[in-house]
């Protein structure tokens, strides 16, 4: 089914049969992708009495409660509630839910200190001055589909630093996907500066602005503009697990 939007003076077209999905399999398997120390996501067929929500051991349905954390356990989009005092939701502060995207792809810099990261320079050299996307896309390099089965707690993973935040704050950037845990590094003290400088948190919070992290981007999507379906579950929580999917325009 093809389809037409109009957004700030241009013209995509898009095909809606033709979905790329970018997010994560989440799954009860300790080989699934995880950050930050959690266990693995489970499935626990309710018990009541003698009856069990399990088909397979005599129930009438599959009747599962489902555990897991949406920060360490799969591809997950999360609002300025994240690192607020306030209680900010995903649910009531994304109202919008497709957006013109960029998609490109960053082999992390090596600083002196063994960190890799991404710098605002090669973000500048990425983004042609005159692409000012509501949401970028970020694939690292090396890419591939270990990244689907990755533990990477206690691995130090690459992030982004505050000057390319800031700098994607210049363009008007309003929604960050990135296939790494965390913007920010793994351990540094509880500074999170990425992730402060995107919402510019406490100064002037940024609600409509949301980070999705923990995406996959596998390498037959090739860099270039798309139109993205940021699909969440409606938590009124800091963060849900998520679906962004990408259309190719033409």
């Amino acid at each position: 089914m093809i389809a037409t939007i109009f957004h700030a003076g241009k013209e995509y077209k898009i095909d809606f049969f033709k979905p790329l999905d970018i997010s994560m399999p989440l799954y009860a398997d300790k080989d699934c992708a995880s950050a930050w120390y959690v266990e693995p996501m489970k499935l626990e067929p309710v018990v009541m009495g003698t009856w069990v929500g399990d088909v397979n051991k005599g129930g009438s349905v599959n009747f599962r409660t489902v555990t897991f954390n949406p920060h360490g356990n799969g591809t997950h989009t999360e609002c300025a509630g994240h690192i607020s005092k306030e209680f900010y939701t995903i649910n009531k502060n994304l109202q919008r839910f497709m957006f013109v995207a960029e998609l490109i792809s960053v082999l992390p810099f090596e600083l002196e200190n063994g960190d890799f990261v991404i710098t605002r320079k090669q973000l500048e050299n990425a983004l042609r001055e005159s692409d000012k996307p509501e949401a970028l896309i970020i694939r690292t390099l090396g890419n591939n589909a270990t990244k689907l089965h990755t533990n990477y707690s206690n691995t130090n993973p690459p992030y982004i630093l505050k000057e390319a935040i800031e700098y994607l704050n210049e363009l008007g950037v309003m929604h960050l996907l990135l296939d790494m845990p965390s913007v920010d590094k793994e351990v540094d003290g509880g500074k999170l500066e990425a992730h402060h400088a995107f919402w510019n948190y406490p100064e002037n919070t940024q609600l409509h602005k949301t980070i999705t992290e923990l995406i996959y981007v596998p390498n037959d999507i090739f860099d270039g503009t798309y139109i993205l379906n940021l699909q969440i579950a409606p938590f009124e929580n800091d963060a849900s697990p998520s679906k962004p999917v990408l259309y190719k325009v033409f």
